[in-house]
């Protein structure tokens, strides 16, 4: 028994693996999720064959509430909340490797077991990592659903307080170690990582939570494969292993596509609400050139180019359809139509991505920044709906904002910018944009459904 269910792991693990990679591309990602689900399935199926499970009513009942929890929600939750549910998920996977190996440590105290060092060690770092996931990406919850203001939360020595609870967490897992019967340090290990999960989240701010989950998400990874080693499950560790690997791989590529470092994601309170400034005020400020969606569809009609930029805005709006519909107007007349993707558009990595996919936007037309930014020099229009920091210009200059050095998408080098924006707020960054004041910017305002709705109206018309 012992031989085929390690077979079946080794199974389920190659399925895992398979369906990873099918899900670098968005033309494979449905398919990676099948591969993965079949993975999963095998691995529950051998580990529910365990001849040690003495009673399958909880287990049963966890499985029906589980599942019917997770069909209701990846059906209702619109593609503008889906950050905040890969972030609970996320939080959902650190807390379950929390109890998972509390409920190991309560079960080998109570047997009078003292485990060996390995498993001692992976223990109390399943207790510690996974509690700060879990609370951790509550907090990341809370901001990303506004319950919480998504601006940072900062006080005096914030970073000497995280560090004083990091090291107060690794040296009670130590005495823990050395002395295995005190229940009570466990609890100790958890309530200190469970605040230092809050602590470490609130001075991050909105401008960098698709960082953020990224980094959680392979936390829960990490908190999985140790409580793989705690529980000798081979497919906990690889599945474990290859999510937290993923997660820092994502990580580190998010933060190329700020031109930052982790260090300074975590540290450096970046990011604001995004105050939303009303139009009279900023026109009373600055000069701004305000447009219909009429005006809009006449110069979009004559150009033989457009870039199409979505931005989380577009997402609020649930505009996607209506966007892909007057593109594909435009694309009938013969002009040439794409769509440029910045790495950080959205709230969460790939949002844009999966957000273009649901209204069936062809893949080839979704671009990614560094194979378009060349081409906006020689495009007609550039039309920008609900983004703000990835097309900012004072990132290439102006040092003292939180956007300096981030890469953006050229679209101040087209010929004609529109902006579809409710208001001329700044951005998650706080930093306000010049691009809107341009001479050659026009500037739609109001809902992005409603504006592209009356964009494709127009465009049919003409």
């Amino acid at each position: 028994m012992e031989e085929l269910n390690n077979l079946a792991y080794l199974i389920a693990a190659v399925f895992f693996i398979l369906g990873l990679k099918q899900l670098s591309s968005p033309k494979t990602a449905q398919r990676g999720n099948l591969l993965a689900l079949i993975g999963m399935v095998i691995a529950i199926i051998m580990t529910l064959l365990d001849k040690e499970i003495l009673d399958f009513t909880w287990i049963i009942a966890g499985i029906i509430v589980g599942s019917a929890i997770g069909a209701i929600t990846a059906k209702k939750v619109q593609m503008t909340a889906m950050p905040q549910m890969v972030a609970l998920f996320n939080g959902f996977g650190g807390g379950a490797s929390t109890l998972v190996a509390a409920s190991e440590y309560d079960f080998l105290r109570s047997a009078g077991t003292v485990p060996q060092l390995d498993v001692s060690i992976t223990l109390v770092l399943s207790l510690l990592v996974g509690m700060v996931t879990f609370t951790g990406s509550l907090i990341a919850f809370l901001k990303l659903q506004g319950i919480m203001r998504g601006k940072p939360i900062v006080y005096k020595a914030q970073q000497i307080v995280n560090a004083l609870l990091l090291i107060g967490s690794l040296a009670v897992g130590a005495a823990l170690i050395l002395n295995w019967p005190l229940w009570l340090l466990v609890v100790v290990i958890v309530v200190l990582s469970g605040i230092l999960g809050v602590t470490s989240t609130i001075p991050i701010g909105g401008a960098d939570m698709p960082v953020v989950i990224s980094l959680l998400n392979s936390y829960s990874g990490i908190a999985a494969a140790m409580t793989g080693f705690v529980l000798h499950n081979n497919v906990l560790i690889i599945s474990g292993a290859l999510v937290g690997a993923s997660g820092i791989i994502l990580t580190n590529i998010m933060c190329k596509a700020m031109n930052r470092s982790l260090a300074n994601v975590l540290f450096a309170a970046v990011g604001s609400d995004g105050g939303e400034a009303s139009v009279g005020a900023a026109v009373q400020r600055k000069n701004v050139t305000r447009y219909t969606a009429e005006d809009s569809a006449m110069v979009m009609a004559n150009a033989q180019s457009v870039i199409i930029i979505p931005g989380y805005g577009l997402a609020v709006a649930q505009a996607q359809h209506a966007l892909q519909e007057a593109a594909q107007i435009l694309m009938d007349q013969g002009i040439k139509v794409r769509y440029a993707i910045h790495p950080v558009a959205g709230r969460m990595p790939g949002h844009m991505n999966v957000l273009m996919a649901e209204a069936n936007v062809p893949y080839d037309l979704l671009v990614e920044m560094d194979e378009i930014n060349d081409d906006f020099q020689e495009t007609d229009v550039a039309l920008v709906i609900g983004a703000n920091d990835v097309i900012n210009p004072a990132a290439r200059y102006k040092k003292e904002s939180p956007l300096y050095g981030m890469p953006i998408l050229n679209v101040d080098q087209a010929h004609t910018v529109m902006i579809v924006k409710r208001s001329l707020g700044a951005g998650f960054a706080g930093e306000d944009n010049e691009l809107f004041y341009d001479d050659k910017t026009m500037m739609v305002f109001g809902d992005a459904k409603k504006v592209v709705t009356e964009l494709v109206k127009a465009l049919k018309e003409s």
